[in-house]
């Protein structure tokens, strides 16, 4: 049952997508413990029933995985916006062309809405990159440009060769680093915002207890948000805000992505799903208001949990 969930325009693309997107890096397994093709396809298939039209994806993801299986639902669809992502193995023209036709030919479409420059190199300049995907754009075969992880500088240097649509980072209610500089900066800029890791991880669904484990292959263990030093201060946060959701009768997820759309100068909230019973919760974030006074109070539980949070640059601590 579709959810009245709003849309916007990211930057210069003229496409009304929904503001929850569903992410789909899960859908390439490996990364998060593995993944069914059947529940993947579900998730999708609920999502579009859902109302959800914005699907995210990577060529990262799984190494081609999610983007082929994002493909095979698309077939005979044109009512979903897709974004994919693609790394910088070499910084060339020649190689941006190159990673466009392997996502048409992975999602197999003509025109893909919105490709990103998935991270930043340090050190490296992505100009002539950026001169690709402009080709791409000017040949039909991309509508959108996007970068992700970029700060300020990085998006200023290929800005001088191009335009950006939208920008990709990670943000929520543990990491809102990007409330500093990014996020002003695309609004100076009229660059789109998607935020990603927008549920921190899981950590937001409430679901880990104080002393979390994985199977193996999950990336998570790594990241700054399950450290040691910091993960027994997001568990009592998310104790905090499992209470004010039974409080407010509502459910915490729904709380969370909810919060996240009404931060200022988010345009859309990315959040992964690994079967459709997830989507659907999520979908829900939008039915109904939420009062002002309840996300006064989750902010301030999430002023409380920054306060043990180190800015180490991302929450993998990946520096390429």
């Amino acid at each position: 049952m579709a959810v009245n969930i709003p849309t916007r325009r990211l930057g210069g693309i003229d496409f009304d997508a929904t503001v929850l997107a569903l992410g789909c890096w899960a859908f390439g397994g490996a990364a998060w413990g593995g993944q069914e093709d059947a529940d993947s396809l579900a998730a999708m298939q609920a999502a579009a029933e859902a109302g959800i039209n914005h699907f995210d994806t990577a060529q990262g993801y799984g190494d081609g995985r999610s983007e082929r299986l994002v493909g095979d639902f698309l077939q005979g669809r044109r009512d979903v916006f897709v974004a994919t992502k693609f790394f910088v193995d070499e910084p060339t023209t020649a190689a941006a062309l190159a990673a466009v036709e392997t996502s048409r030919e992975r999602l197999r479409m003509d025109c893909i809405h919105l490709f990103y420059i998935h991270w930043p190199r340090t050190g490296v300049d992505l100009r002539p990159v950026m001169e690709g995907l402009e080709q791409a754009r000017a040949a039909g075969k991309i509508a959108g440009i996007g970068v992700s992880n970029f700060s300020p500088e990085q998006m200023e240097q290929v800005m001088q060769v191009g335009r950006i649509d939208a920008h990709q980072f990670c943000y929520n209610m543990y990491w809102r680093f990007a409330e500093r500089e990014v996020i002003p900066f695309c609004r100076q800029h009229q660059i789109g915002t998607v935020t990603y890791s927008s549920i921190a991880q899981g950590i937001l669904t409430g679901k880990f207890g104080p002393q979390p484990s994985f199977p193996e292959g999950d990336h998570r263990p790594g990241t700054v948000l399950f450290s040691p030093e910091v993960y027994p201060h997001l568990y009592a946060a998310t104790e905090e805000l499992k209470a004010l959701a039974a409080e407010t009768g509502r459910d915490l997820v729904q709380l969370v992505i909810r919060w996240t759309a009404e931060q200022p100068g988010i345009d859309s909230v990315l959040v992964g799903a690994r079967n459709a019973a997830q989507v659907r919760d999520n979908a829900g974030a939008f039915d109904g208001e939420v009062p002002a006074e309840v996300l006064a109070r989750m902010t301030a539980i999430s002023d409380e949990a920054m306060s043990h949070v180190p800015d180490v640059g991302n929450i993998f601590r990946f520096y390429p």
